[in-house]
């Protein structure tokens, strides 16, 4: 059977939607034309998949290698799925603000693949933005300003043994004796994809301009957060019962929503590798 070009649909704000593709039988050439299109879209969504773990696992090793993360708890008899969860007596959920994953790497996570396992009646949907339109969007005085700047990034103030994950009710995800290093990029990427500059900072894990404290960097930051957040820029994504969602984390952001207080949640992850990050 001869491979015909994926249906890519661009979806609101951000993204793409992928359609008549089944993840679970999915060729080498289907594997090529959906990593490029993560790198042109940022992010992609599925809808009607049935992906067992090992299915999954077999998914994101044909997109990139698992990098598995060392903050959150795996899925029973499966190292390289991370368990993305929040029982119905929790009040803290994992991702409650706008980040992109590893960006504390020296080589930052290419992306992840997450599916649904189990969904509340409602709520729980995840933010996406898109960090290609942010810098494009970006007026000449800003992009002058940022031009060559590096930012350094950190996560002891998010997973570190005082974290703020400490202070919750999902302490387990708060790693004494866990690295938690600092490491510096540049605040506009050339996508290692695409080519395309992006803007590389993140309210969770971006702490400040190299060469600057944090006090005298947090206004431009600030800045470049506020337009970074524009929902004319952003997908809701509005989670369903075998959906899966693949994003690339140097060319978005997300943000899960954490209003379904009193039900369960479960979505399993793979990260995937990336590389170091180069200037544009």
């Amino acid at each position: 059977m001869l491979d015909t070009a994926l249906r890519i649909e661009p979806a609101a704000g951000c993204g793409a939607d992928v359609r008549d593709i089944d993840l679970a039988r999915l060729t080498p050439a289907e594997a090529g034309q959906l990593r490029q299109a993560l790198f042109d879209h940022g992010v992609l969504f599925f809808r009607d998949q049935t992906l067992t773990p090992e299915q999954h696992i077999a998914l994101a090793e044909q997109i990139a290698p698992i990098d598995v993360n060392r903050f959150f708890p795996a899925a029973p008899g499966y190292p390289t799925i991370a368990k993305v969860e929040k029982t119905a007596e929790q009040a803290t959920n994992i991702g409650g603000g706008w980040h992109t994953d590893h960006s504390y790497d020296v080589a930052p996570a290419l992306g992840s693949v997450l599916v649904a396992r189990d969904l509340p009646p409602s709520g729980g949907d995840t933010l996406f933005a898109d960090m290609y339109a942010a810098y494009v969007t970006l007026d000449a005085e800003t992009k002058a300003q940022i031009s060559g700047l590096r930012a350094v990034h950190g996560s002891d103030h998010v997973f570190g043994e005082k974290g703020v994950y400490a202070t919750t009710d999902q302490p387990e995800l708060a790693k004494g004796g866990v690295e938690t290093p600092e490491t510096v990029h540049p605040v506009v990427i050339k996508h290692p994809g695409s080519g395309k500059p992006v803007l590389y900072v993140n309210p969770s894990f971006t702490l400040r301009f190299e060469g600057q404290t944090r006090e005298e960097s947090l206004p431009l930051l600030m800045k470049l957060y506020a337009h970074a957040m524009s929902m004319d820029r952003v997908h809701t994504l509005v989670w369903q019962p075998g959906m899966v969602a693949i994003w690339d984390n140097r060319a978005t952001w997300h943000f899960a929503k954490n209003d379904y207080h009193g039900h369960y949640r479960l979505m399993h992850r793979i990260t995937l590798a990336g590389c170091e990050l180069e200037a544009a």
